[in-house]
């Protein structure tokens, strides 16, 4: 299993729009916020967006939202948005992969590895990812007290 670059800049694109679900933010806000070069993060939500995980809106009210709800966005789901299959052995599907003699059993190891991720990612959304709350309400909380 490979997480690429692009899918962990998507993934923290995600959390900080799931951070602020009512408030469109800009590429650059997100780039500023997450430490992300800003180019690289346009062509990762022009994917989310094309896979329904971000919309956008134009103009000087403009910006990117979540989608669909943090709580129905899995991290399976950015991965397979970015990054194709979950497993891949030299960039090739599993369903691909075909061994002779000894080796023939091993493709269902890769499957069974596969499954397992999978899983896992399923079972992890944005909301479940978000801290209960934010460095500034934590400050806020604090100066109350």
């Amino acid at each position: 299993m490979h997480i690429s670059a692009k899918a962990d800049y998507a993934t923290r694109a995600l959390l900080e729009l799931a951070r602020e679900p009512g408030r469109p933010l800009t590429c650059e806000a997100i780039a500023s916020s997450q430490e992300i070069p800003f180019r690289f993060l346009k062509s990762v939500v022009g994917e989310l967006r094309r896979a329904g995980l971000v919309r956008s809106q134009r103009g000087c009210e403009g910006g990117y939202w979540l989608g669909r709800p943090a709580d129905e966005v899995t991290l399976l789901d950015v991965v397979r948005a970015i990054d194709g299959d979950v497993l891949t052995l030299r960039g090739e599907p599993l369903d691909a992969l075909g061994y002779p003699g000894p080796a023939a059993p091993l493709p269902d190891v890769w499957r069974q590895i596969e499954a397992g991720a999978a899983a896992v990612l399923g079972g992890l959304t944005l909301a479940t990812l978000l801290p209960a709350t934010t460095p500034q309400e934590q400050r806020s909380k604090a100066g109350a007290a």
